[in-house]
């Protein structure tokens, strides 16, 4: 893992520069323990708006792995892309960070996992929740059962604005990418299962359009869900596209010994928050690859699982009983 340039920091490739790739290379400026080393993408002009001072930017993953100068490799490009990535370059022997959800679907992930599990390299999957101060210290106190019984979890994610038709009609739906991280997050912070779950969402304009910036079809702008654990809990989750107080994270916990509420995204707090939790997310993959240790982050087992909950969640949408026909 030493560089020719005496630099010992963990060498990790980006694959993908677009926005999500962007924000990673900024999350990871000034880490000590991690270095961006190359990016691959296949859009010139995306490369252009990556592009920094001594770091080569390649068109294919290929060329990337190829140049070598790599410990790990980061997968930051579209989910649909996510399952050839991921299986080229565990193929090349190389350990992989993958942003969520690792896939569309639970099929895509389970292709992930069995080509991290036959070239015998860890994949993590990226749920930064796992890496934000507040959530692992409410994690701490629910395992320690300082609140006693668990019997809800509310967790809610609303976004100031949605993100471009082109980004949203190739996302999967608003399960698949946004709540995703609700579904992982309520596993990790609890240690339960889901067993039952149940849809609302808010319908679609009169011309069929879900919203000015979302695409026509069924993808809601707004949807909930509410499930049962089998620990005997229950949990909500809240899912909005248009909060136009600004982005905004939280959950709220309550059980028969006491509760808590951690507000870890504010509205107006922009990306900091997120930002240190990439950073820390990265550095904990680079330790699990470099020690051999497992690290704190999502397992493709745990993707799996989210992206399946996801998926029942939008096949309520879909079902004939939901739509009223």
């Amino acid at each position: 893992m030493t560089a020719g340039d005496g630099d010992r920091r963990f060498r990790l490739g980006l694959a993908g520069a677009g926005r999500m790739g962007r924000t990673h290379l900024a999350a990871l400026a000034g880490s000590r323990q991690v270095r961006v080393t190359g990016l691959a993408d296949p859009d010139p002009a995306t490369r252009a708006a990556a592009a920094r001072p001594g770091l080569p930017g390649f068109a294919t993953v290929a060329e990337l792995v190829a140049a070598g100068n790599l410990d790990g490799v980061l997968v930051a490009a579209p989910t649909s892309a996510h399952s050839p990535i991921v299986t080229e370059i565990a193929a090349a022997g190389l350990p992989v960070l993958c942003e969520k959800p690792c896939g569309l679907d639970t099929a895509q992930a389970q292709v992930c996992a069995a080509a991290a599990a036959r070239a015998g390299v860890l994949l993590q999957v990226a749920y930064w929740r796992r890496f934000v101060p507040e959530l692992a210290a409410l994690r701490q106190r629910i395992r320690a059962g300082e609140l006693g019984r668990v019997l809800a979890v509310n967790c809610y994610q609303w976004d100031e604005a949605p993100p471009g038709a082109g980004f949203r009609g190739a996302s999967g739906g608003i399960f698949a990418d946004m709540g995703v991280h609700e579904f992982d997050q309520v596993r990790w912070l609890t240690g339960q299962e889901f067993c039952a779950l149940r849809v609302a969402a808010a319908r679609p304009d009169a011309d069929g359009a879900a919203g000015e910036a979302g695409p026509v079809g069924t993808d809601p702008d707004c949807g909930q869900v509410v499930a049962e654990l089998d620990g005997g809990g229950t949990a909500m989750i809240s899912l909005g596209r248009w909060h136009p107080a600004g982005d905004t994270c939280r959950v709220e916990v309550f059980g028969t010994a006491g509760t808590a509420s951690v507000l870890f995204l504010p509205p107006g707090a922009g990306d900091g928050p997120f930002r240190a939790a990439l950073r820390r997310q990265a550095e904990d993959f680079a330790r699990a690859v470099t020690t051999g240790a497992p690290g704190q982050g999502a397992s493709a087992a745990d993707a799996v699982i989210a992206l399946n909950l996801a998926g029942q969640a939008a096949a309520q949408l879909t079902a004939p009983a939901y739509r009223g026909s």
